[in-house]
């Protein structure tokens, strides 16, 4: 009898990293792929991007509306209470073995909490990393004390679970999901993805900027001081992609297209790019500009500088390719002045890479086949002797 799966998506980022896992759970025996869909993935705002997921060749088994509209921190409560309810339908509907959960999203903090309750085995993927600028943190955290089995992409991520009281035999250092997806995505060169994006590309940055809901200064007051760092360099075009459904989401989105309607010629908004396009835009850019996780995780394999701004992803491991900085204009513009630079170019030629090799799905996919669940909701805290 297969084993049955459960995988929930919230974002367009977290399903880029779940392709090629979900994928393999469906080709591997034994195992049997069941998934659930809500969040950003549902939101007209936001692209509709569960048909990306369809048009992928996958079978969506629910789908989850829970956002309520609006990105005030009292509605992003409210969309967490009204997802634990509807996962509980779902996963009432489902009866899976196992729920398979990545990050620290919201969305996910609600399956995560219907599972617990309902006594389904979680297992969690990029836990043991830290985001101290951001909520996040926490939520990854509290997804880490109700999961039962750990997929970190670092020792020192692992150690980190480990520290949080999960026994040892259960956590699993298997890499990061983002180096397999570029192992494994297609290659475009700069004439297909200028004309897949209607847009005709040539020195360029990519930019992506999400709320930090823990930093002393507004969302509308990085945005801003963002755009006119990048004003400092009208050489260069610059392709934005909207940020997520957090807290302040929507200040950033506006104030970036009323920029690109006032820079028609060399910048371009892109609710979603979707997963190939996406790395290939990396693949091509000069350098990776914001505060994504992408940045940190998937820029230094092409070797492209990251200028990584503010302090959402403080406490993530980094790669020598990454140049930290404040949101002063002054800072954002030295930094993207350094990342141009031919020396720091040559200086982040082969530097050594953080987060595993790019076998990651099969590592995950073999635990969860042979793994015995008889005991494992009976967690016992780790002590460090």
């Amino acid at each position: 009898m297969n084993r049955k799966i459960c995988i929930v998506t919230g974002t367009r980022a977290e399903y880029g990293l779940l392709h090629h896992l979900m994928k393999r759970i469906i080709h591997e025996p034994g195992l049997e792929l069941k998934l659930i869909v809500t969040g950003m993935h549902l939101s007209p705002e936001f692209g509709l991007t569960y048909k990306e997921i369809e048009e992928d060749g996958f079978v969506i088994d629910e789908k989850i509306e829970m956002l309520i509209s609006g990105d005030s921190t009292t509605a992003i409560t409210k969309s967490v209470g009204l997802g634990v309810i509807s996962f509980a339908d779902a996963l009432e509907r489902i009866k899976p073995d196992i729920l398979l959960v990545l990050g620290d999203r919201f969305e996910i903090f609600a399956a995560a909490q219907a599972a617990m309750i309902m006594r389904i085995p979680i297992a969690h993927i990029h836990g043991g990393e830290l985001t101290q600028g951001a909520i996040d943190d926490a939520i990854r955290h509290s997804i880490t004390k109700m999961a039962h089995f750990h997929f970190t992409a670092s020792e020192e991520y692992k150690n980190r679970v480990i520290q949080l009281g999960e026994q040892p035999e259960t956590v699993y250092n298997v890499g990061a999901l983002g180096i397999e997806g570029i192992r494994k995505t297609k290659c475009m060169d700069i004439v297909e993805l200028s004309e897949s994006i209607h847009f005709q590309l040539e020195k360029f940055f990519l930019v992506t900027l999400h709320p930090t809901t823990l930093e002393g200064s507004s969302s509308e007051i990085q945005i801003q001081n963002l755009l006119k760092a990048l004003d400092q360099f009208p050489n260069y075009q610059i392709l934005f992609t909207k940020t997520n459904a957090d807290t302040d989401g929507r200040i950033i989105n506006k104030y970036i297209e009323a920029y690109v309607e006032r820079n028609p010629d060399r910048t371009r908004v892109y609710t979603s790019l979707g997963q190939v396009r996406y790395l290939n835009a990396v693949r091509h850019c000069e350098m990776v500009i914001g505060n994504s996780s992408s940045g940190l995780l998937e820029s230094p394999v092409f070797e492209k500088p990251t200028i990584n701004i503010g302090i959402r992803q403080q406490g993530r491991l980094k790669a020598a390719s990454v140049i930290d900085c404040s949101f002063s204009i002054d800072d954002i513009k030295a930094a993207i002045i350094k990342g141009l630079s031919a020396s720091f170019k040559e200086e982040i030629k082969s530097a050594p890479l953080l987060y595993g090799e790019g076998n990651t799905s099969e590592k995950i996919a073999l635990i969860l086949k042979e793994s015995k669940l008889g005991n494992i909701l009976l967690k016992k805290f780790y002590d460090f002797k």
